[in-house]
């Protein structure tokens, strides 16, 4: 396939990611890894990548995704870190519930139910306080699930068809992968569910092609048609697109819906809201009635799991907190 943006800082100098951050030696391979850690609000055990194949304007973990940082670990090691969180988890999902988009309805993250001893006024009330732990990003349940996140390097899937082999073979935890989705071929799809990845968090930046090439640096000509590949698969998929004012608005993300509900209306599909980072700090978050219209045009389009995200983001006052209220329901912000 055709390089991405894909180099990253290297000391004073700039190197393809897979070089600077994809090794391979007589032992074997290894990866560069920011850091492994419960995150929140996925509620599952996260694995930052350092080093990615795109290079986004918007990118809130570029610190490590775009330079080289971090410890190298073997998939054994990602093997030892799985089997060391299992212990930790109080949450048993099934395959189907592997996702980001899952974790919401069964808790909130606010911690009310350790914190003041009673659960809090938007809490799904389906896990008990012994189900709530804390980790580094706050509280909440410890899910089944492993997921590589951060820096993107599935144009290179040798790595993670290790990890999630050894991860199926010896545990019980599901492999999640975050991906912008530029590196997943079809060849490079059929490797990794030969070897027990089990779902994607794909993240489609823009449906305009001359806008996902100045937001990321590469095209987005296969990352569209990656829904039916992914699903036509067995893989479990959920969606994320972020609301970016004056970039991608409610009309290309509406396209995106659209695009998904003609392969299956029950792809979960998340909004986010953007906010600014990187090489986009002079550009400004959405406000409240912006994601509103973009919740309303994605279920008009046809899909049934739609959902608002960084909420903290956009929701500035009493006012937005009620305009939100009144327009989306509880379970989809």
């Amino acid at each position: 396939m055709t390089p991405g943006s894909c180099a990253v800082q290297v000391g004073d100098h700039r190197a393809p990611a897979c070089r600077a951050t994809l090794d391979k030696d007589a032992k074997g391979l290894s990866r560069l890894i920011s850091a492994i850690h419960l995150s929140r609000p996925e509620n599952y055990l996260s694995i930052y990548q350092s080093g990615c194949n795109l290079a986004c304007r918007k990118c809130h973990s570029w610190s490590f995704a775009k330079v080289q940082q971090g410890r190298w670990y073997r998939p054994q090691d990602i093997l030892d870190a799985a089997k060391k969180y299992e212990r930790q988890v109080t949450l048993l999902e099934p395959r189907e519930r592997a996702t980001a988009w899952h974790a919401h309805d069964s808790c909130r993250c606010c911690g009310a139910c350790i914190l003041d001893g009673r659960p809090s006024t938007v809490c799904p009330g389906k896990l008990t306080p012994e189900q709530i732990c804390f980790g580094p990003q706050g509280f909440g349940p410890a899910r089944n699930i492993v997921a590589f996140t951060g820096g993107d390097l599935t144009c290179c899937p040798d790595f993670y068809a290790q990890c999630a082999e050894g991860i199926k073979t010896h545990t019980r935890l599901w492999t999640l992968v975050e991906t912008n989705g530029y590196g997943l071929t079809k060849d490079n799809l059929d490797i990794l569910q030969r070897h027990g990845v089990d779902a994607f968090w794909l993240d489609i930046k823009a449906w305009d092609e001359k806008t996902h090439r100045w937001l990321t640096g590469g095209t987005n000509a296969h990352i569209l048609g990656l829904p039916a590949e992914i699903l036509g698969r067995g893989f479990v998929l959920e969606v994320l697109s972020l609301y970016i004012p004056q970039i991608v608005e409610s009309d290309q993300l509406g396209q995106i819906a659209q695009h998904l509900a003609a392969v299956d209306t029950g792809i979960p599909f998340t909004i986010l809201a953007f906010f600014p980072e990187h090489r986009m700090r002079g550009y400004r978050a959405p406000v409240t009635s912006e994601m509103i219209a973009a919740y309303h045009g994605a279920k008009a389009a046809g899909l049934r799991n739609v959902r608002l995200g960084n909420l903290g983001v956009f929701v500035r006052t009493e006012e937005d907190l009620d305009l939100l209220a009144r327009n989306v329901p509880p379970e989809d912000r």
